[in-house]
C-alpha cells in the first residue's frame, strides 16, 4: 500500500506510521538545509504544508504520536565567530496557523486541554509579527549586562556590544523593575532605512542584502560594534524570560509595563475575547500592512492570563497559549531554465528548479522546490491531484511561483498557453547521478533514493556536512567547500572521508610532506583555527553526538528526547543495542526494546531506526572510531526539577482524568523531572490509572508496578 497516496481517513496504523516516519525525514533534511547550511530548497508554505499533514495523521492517530514532528525545531546553533549565552529560560519559537479553520482549531485546543467549556471567556492579545531578528536583554539589578540572539533556542550569541548601539534600548531600568529581568523582542529595521542603506551598499561594495530582515541580521553580526551603530536598528519588546518577581497578571499589563520602562511596544497589539474578534483583528492588522513601516508576516495570539500560560506551558520547541497566524505567501511568474538534482545525506534525489531571476516580495529569486518527481506530475503528498494532468512541470514552462518568508520558492502552476511547442515530459531519473546507482522508489515512499550507499560521494558528503552542521558538532571552518576538497583529495594525510578522519587530521598533518596551509586557499592562520575548531568539539552534548549522527528519523528533538532519558552514551549505546528486533520488528518480550519505544514521543518506527544503527557493524565502527579519536558525548542533564519526588522516575499515565486533561498531566510530570512514557514496561516506575483504565492498569499489576490514582498524584506531587 503506499501511505502518501490516500486520505487520512484511509490510512491503516500501519500506513500512518510508515508515512509519519517519511515525513520525519523529509522535515529534518529540510531543517538542516534552512538552519544548519542556510541553503534551503523548500519554500516555507510548503514546508508548512509538510507540518500540517504530519500533525493531520498524529491527531487521528495519537498513539503514534512522535517528537520529530512538524513542530520540533528551534531556530539554529549560534555562530562560533561569537560568544554563547545560554539562556536562562530557552527561547521558542511558535507555532504557525494559516486559515479560520486553524486559528479555530487553536482555540478549541487551548480550551481541550485547560478542560474549558465553551462559556468560559478567554481573553487573547493579538499583535502583528514582527519580521526581524529575536533577541533577550538581560538585566541584572536594572543595568542591562548580557544580550544574546534566539540561536537554537537554548544557547544563542552574545551581541551585548552591538546591542548596546541600538537606541531604542535602555541601558537602565527604572526603580519599579525587579533585580532581574529578561526582556525580549524583535531587532528590525524600517523599510525606509533598508533602502536607502541598501542602495549605498551596492554602490560602495557591490553586495546587497535580499530584505530588512537580513540586513538586520547582518549588522547586529558586525565584529565592530561602531559598524553596526552606523545602521539605524530598532526594537518592539513583547516578552520577557527570567525574572525575579511577577511583572503582571496578564500579558497584555506585562507588556505595557514595558512600555513604561522605556521600551518601544507595538501599539496595535489588542486583547480580544472571541475567535470572531480574533479574525477582525487579523483582518485589519492585514489591510495596514503595506502602510506599515517595518515588515510584518503575520498577527501573533497570546492567551491573556499570565496563570493559564503557565499551565498550558510548552511543547518540545513552542507555547501551547500562542500561535502565529500568518499571511499568504507572494507570487509572481517566470521561466523554468532547467530541472537540476541533488542528492542529500539519506540518499533522497530532490529536484530543484532553476528560475529565470524574478522579484517576488522585494526579493530576486533563481531556484524552486520541486520537492518529488509526483509533484513534477502534479500529485501531492496525499495522492490527490494537485494541478490538472497536462499541467504537469516541463523545463521551458512559465511558471507560477510562490514564496513565503527567506527560503526558496515553490512552483504553483504552469500557464500552459505559454508552454514551448518542442517541450518535453521532464523523465525523473532512476540512476543516481552522483554514482550511477540505481534510484530506487520503494512502495510507501514518495521520494526516490539512490541505492549507492557508502560508495556514493554525494550521500557521504552530505553525511560529513550533517556531522558538522550547526546543530551537531558545529565545526567552524568545515563548509561544502572545505568537505568537498577533503573529500576528494588523492593525499591521505588530507582526506576526510568519515567523521572520524575530522579529529585524526592534525595528526595525520603532522607527519606528512604535504602540508594543508601550503595549499592555496588555506594558509597557516586559517589551518591554525580550523585545529582549534576541531579541537574545541571534541566533546559535545550526548544530544548533538547522536544528532550528529545522521540516523534517519532521528532528528535534533527526537535525539534530545532519547539523551534526556538515557542521560550517557553509554546506557544509550547499550540499551539500542539490547533492542533485539527479530525480521525489523521490536520484541515485545525484550524489556530493553519496550523501554526505548515508551520513550514519550518515540514510537517505533524511531526506535527500530536506532536499534537497526547499532545492529550494523559498520555504524558501531564508525562510531569507535569517532571514541578511538578522542571524541566524546558529555552526559545529559536531567530536566525539570530535580528536588521533586517524581525527578528521574518512569511514569505511565492511562485511563481518564478528571482533574486535568491527559496532555496537562503529562506536562505536569515532565516540568517536574519525571519520564513520561506511553506504554508500561518492567522500567516503568509509577502508574497513574483513572476510571477506564485497561491493559496497561493489568500489565502494571502484573509487573508488581505501583499504581496511584489522580488524587494521589496531587498529593504525591504537592500540587
Amino acid at each position: 500500500m503506499t501511505t502518501a497516496r490516500k486520505a487520512i481517513e484511509n490510512l491503516s496504523v500501519e500506513e500512518a506510521a510508515e508515512e509519519l516516519a517519511a515525513l520525519a525525514a523529509e522535515i529534518a533534511e529540510h531543517d538542516r538545509r534552512y538552519h544548519g547550511d542556510d541553503a534551503p530548497t523548500i519554500s516555507d508554505a510548503d514546508y508548512d504544508a509538510l507540518r500540517l499533514r504530519n500533525a493531520a495523521i498524529e491527531a487521528a492517530f495519537p498513539e503514534l504520536v512522535r517528537s520529530d514532528s512538524p513542530s520540533t525545531a528551534v531556530g539554529a546553533a549560534p555562530s562560533g565567530a561569537f560568544g554563547q549565552v545560554v539562556h536562562a529560560k530557552p527561547m521558542l519559537s511558535l507555532d504557525n496557523v494559516f486559515s479560520d479553520e486553524d486559528v479555530v482549531d487553536f482555540v478549541n485546543s487551548v480550551r481541550r486541554f485547560l478542560a474549558w467549556s465553551g462559556d468560559q471567556e478567554l481573553p487573547i492579545t493579538a499583535e502583528p509579527k514582527i519580521d526581524g531578528l529575536s533577541m533577550s536583554l538581560r538585566y541584572e539589578n536594572r543595568e542591562l549586562v548580557t544580550a544574546a540572539t534566539r540561536g537554537d533556542g537554548t544557547t544563542g550569541e552574545n551581541v551585548t556590544a552591538n546591542i548596546r548601539t541600538i537606541s531604542d534600548i535602555p541601558q537602565t531600568l527604572p526603580k519599579d523593575a525587579p533585580d532581574v529581568v529578561e526582556v525580549r523582542g524583535e531587532v528590525y529595521m524600517r523599510r525606509d532605512d533598508f533602502m536607502a542603506l541598501n542602495e549605498r551598499m551596492a554602490a560602495e561594495t557591490g553586495r546587497v542584502f535580499a530584505n530588512p530582515r537580513n540586513f538586520a541580521a547582518g549588522s547586529l553580526r558586525q565584529k565592530d560594534p561602531e559598524n553596526t551603530r552606523a545602521r539605524p536598528l530598532k526594537f518592539f519588546a513583547y516578552a520577557w524570560g527570567e525574572t525575579s518577581e511577577p511583572l503582571a497578571q496578564t500579558q497584555f499589563e506585562a507588556v505595557q509595563r514595558l512600555g513604561a520602562w522605556g521600551f518601544p511596544i507595538n501599539d496595535h497589539m489588542a486583547i480580544c475575547r472571541s475567535v470572531e474578534d480574533l479574525l477582525t483583528r487579523y483582518r485589519a492588522i492585514e489591510a495596514e500592512r503595506a502602510s506599515l513601516p517595518y515588515d510584518i508576516d503575520g498577527v501573533v495570539y497570546k492567551v491573556d492570563s499570565l496563570a493559564l500560560q503557565e499551565r498550558l506551558g510548552f511543547r518540545s520547541r513552542s507555547p501551547r497559549w500562542a500561535t502565529a497566524h500568518k499571511f499568504p505567501a507572494e507570487k509572481a511568474t517566470t521561466v523554468l531554465r532547467a530541472i537540476e538534482i541533488q542528492v542529500g545525506r539519506t540518499g533522497a534525489l530532490t529536484p530543484v528548479a532553476r528560475l529565470e531571476p524574478v522579484t517576488v516580495g522585494g526579493v530576486v529569486v533563481t531556484n524552486a522546490t520541486l520537492h518529488n518527481e509526483d509533484y513534477i506530475n502534479g500529485i501531492g503528498n496525499s495522492g490527490q491531484r494537485i494541478r490538472p494532468e497536462e499541467h504537469d512541470i516541463r523545463v521551458g514552462d512559465t511558471v507560477t511561483i510562490q514564496r513565503a518568508g527567506d527560503v526558496i520558492p515553490q512552483i504553483l502552476d504552469v500557464v500552459l498557453e505559454k508552454r514551448p511547442r518542442d517541450a518535453e515530459k521532464y523523465v525523473f531519473p532512476d540512476h543516481c547521478p552522483a554514482c550511477g546507482s540505481h534510484a530506487v522508489r520503494e512502495e510507501g515512499e514518495v521520494v526516490r533514493r539512490c541505492t549507492g550507499g557508502l560508495i556514493c560521494p554525494a550521500q557521504a558528503v552530505e553525511r560529513i556536512r550533517h556531522f558538522v552542521s550547526r546543530n551537531a558538532f558545529d565545526i567552524e571552518g568545515l563548509g561544502e567547500k572545505q568537505i568537498e576538497f577533503f573529500f576528494n583529495h588523492e593525499d591521505p594525510s588530507l582526506q576526510i572521508r568519515s567523521p572520524a578522519d575530522i579529529f585524526t587530521l592534525k595528526a595525520r598533518q603532522d607527519g606528512s610532506l604535504t602540508k594543508l596551509e601550503n595549499i592555496d586557499g588555506f594558509g597557516a592562520v586559517s589551518v591554525k583555527k580550523l585545529y582549534a575548531a576541531i579541537d574545541e568539539r571534541r566533546q559535545v552534548s550526548l544530544s548533538r553526538f547522536l544528532f550528529a549522527l545522521g540516523i534517519r528519523h532521528i532528528g535534533e528533538t527526537n535525539a534530545k528526547r532519547i539523551a534526556r532519558h538515557y542521560l550517557s552514551f553509554d546506557a544509550l549505546r547499550t540499551g539500542a543495542s539490547a533492542a533485539v528486533m527479530p525480521e525489523g520488528k521490536g520484541d515485545p518480550g525484550n524489556a530493553e526494546w519496550q523501554e526505548l519505544v515508551g520513550i514519550n514521543g518515540i514510537g517505533s518506527v524511531v526506535a527500530e531506526a536506532l536499534a537497526e544503527f547499532f545492529a550494523e557493524e559498520h555504524n558501531q565502527q564508525a562510531v569507535d572510531a569517532l571514541l578511538a579519536a578522542g571524541v566524546s558525548a558529555i552526559d545529559e542533564e536531567p530536566v525539570g526539577d530535580v528536588s521533586s519526588p517524581v525527578a528521574g522516575k518512569t511514569v505511565v499515565f492511562t485511563g481518564g482524568l478528571e482533574r486535568m486533561s491527559r496532555d496537562e498531566a503529562k506536562a505536569m510530570a515532565e516540568r517536574l523531572g519525571a519520564k513520561v512514557a506511553g506504554s508500561v514496561s518492567k522500567k516503568t516506575d509509577l502508574v497513574v490509572a483513572g476510571p477506564g483504565a485497561g491493559s496497561k492498569l493489568k500489565q502494571a499489576s502484573e509487573l508488581g508496578i505501583e499504581v496511584i490514582d489522580e488524587d494521589a498524584w496531587f498529593v504525591l506531587v504537592g500540587q
